[in-house]
């Protein structure tokens, strides 16, 4: 072998060995990894890593399956959210979760004259969290990416199709790489809506830990229909009183003719509503059917008010074809608070219920103070007694005889 050639031959030797040498120490090495988490960048052995491992592996967390039948996982403890769509929050407040939100939409931040929710009522810091985007589930991916919650709760639009609200949740969630959990609002109407209502508290409830408080929550609601039920179940259909409800708020302040065909302050206490056939949902009739109908009791959503010349109020003082209604002549048209705000206030539904009954049924209703009762229901739900502040913003005309 020539002098170049065992020049190149130890070259090749000595390569070999340097990099054996590397390599032994590379795996000797515990360097420190950088692991990212919520607030920035720390170490791999703060983080409770093995750094030996040649894969950093994350928490597998808790996979749930939402209302929309979708699979999601989510960290083992949540302790940050933000709530999409009309009646996410007031769910989360009902479960006392309320300390876990760090963002909200543009509807919680708005300032109004007049408040009808409850739950917001009794939060008012809720105002001041940073903005997640527009009311209504109309989030911005961008801003939600900012605040970078651990978990979005997301409210289904109602009425919608279940694939839709799947889709829409699946979108958002691809947008932002932050786990989406989705779900109906669910009613009190019929046994399906009650249905998909609890298991969306039961699904909030596993998220934030809340599990109890939410059987808690259905539990009481249970208990206070079956208490309404109880009190009229066993009065004739012929000593039935007729009733309407009128007035009904649904995405802003309507007159007389708004209505709810299956008001359930109605249906709990065993009234016949005039209305009740046209459907589940928020139903807008005829003045001509109302006089028609000729029920022995007017209630008004007050939230009418907010529609301007006293809304259902003033139509029943100077519409000449409704001050002959039976009910208008005896005196016989109440108050109501509003339920619909921004969805269902299930605590106003509830808290109306036993005010309607007093007045159909005064002597079934004669351990209860309608009033009383709704602050202990306000207190049970949002955690105050509000029914005054609530009531306050409408002239105190809710739980009233209005007209005389």
């Amino acid at each position: 072998m020539n002098i170049s050639s065992r020049i190149k031959f130890n070259k090749i030797i000595f390569i070999g060995v340097l990099i054996a040498a590397l390599i032994a120490t590379s795996g000797c090495t515990s360097k420190s990894t950088p692991v990212e988490d919520r607030e920035g960048l720390v170490p791999a052995e703060s983080a409770g890593i093995n750094t030996n491992s040649t894969e950093v592996t994350e928490s597998a967390g808790v996979t749930i399956t939402d209302g929309f039948g979708r699979d999601v996982t989510v960290p083992e403890n949540v302790d940050e959210v933000v709530c999409s769509g009309a009646g996410s929050l007031r769910y989360l407040v009902y479960l006392q979760a309320q300390d876990r939100v760090v963002g909200v939409d543009s509807l919680e931040k708005k300032e109004a004259e007049i408040e009808g929710r409850p739950y917001a009522l009794t939060n008012p810091q809720l105002k001041d969290y940073p903005l997640i985007g527009e009311f209504r589930g109309n989030d911005d991916p961008e801003k939600i990416i900012v605040i970078n919650p651990q978990v979005i709760l997301r409210a289904g639009t109602t009425g919608q199709p279940p694939a839709t609200s799947a889709a829409e949740a699946d979108t958002l969630q691809d947008k932002t790489n932050i786990p989406v959990i989705s779900f109906p609002y669910g009613s009190l109407k019929n046994e399906e809506q009650k249905a998909e209502m609890y298991s969306s508290l039961r699904i909030m409830g596993e998220v934030v830990g809340k599990q109890e408080r939410a059987e808690e929550v259905i539990a009481y609601i249970e208990a206070t229909m079956k208490d309404l039920e109880s009190r009229t179940a066993d009065i004739p259909e012929s000593e039935r009183k007729t009733v309407y409800v009128g007035g009904i708020s649904s995405s802003g302040a309507h007159g007389i003719i708004s209505t709810e065909p299956a008001y359930s302050p109605f249906l709990w206490v065993n009234a016949n509503n005039v209305a009740a056939g046209m459907g589940a949902d928020h139903a807008d009739i005829a003045k001509e059917a109302l006089v028609d109908w000729d029920p022995e009791y007017i209630f008004i959503d007050i939230g009418t008010l907010q529609a301007g010349n006293e809304g259902a109020i003033g139509e029943l003082k100077n519409d000449p074809s409704l001050k002959g209604l039976s009910a208008v002549k005896n005196g016989n048209v109440y108050g109501v608070i509003p339920y619909n705000f921004y969805s269902t206030n299930y605590e106003s539904v509830l808290a109306n219920a036993y005010f309607v009954g007093k007045v159909l049924y005064p002597d079934r209703f004669e351990d209860i103070d309608p009033e009383a009762k709704a602050d202990e229901i306000y207190t049970f739900f949002v955690g105050k007694p509000v029914f005054s502040d609530l009531n306050g913003q409408y002239n105190d005309t809710g739980f009233k005889q209005i007209l005389q």
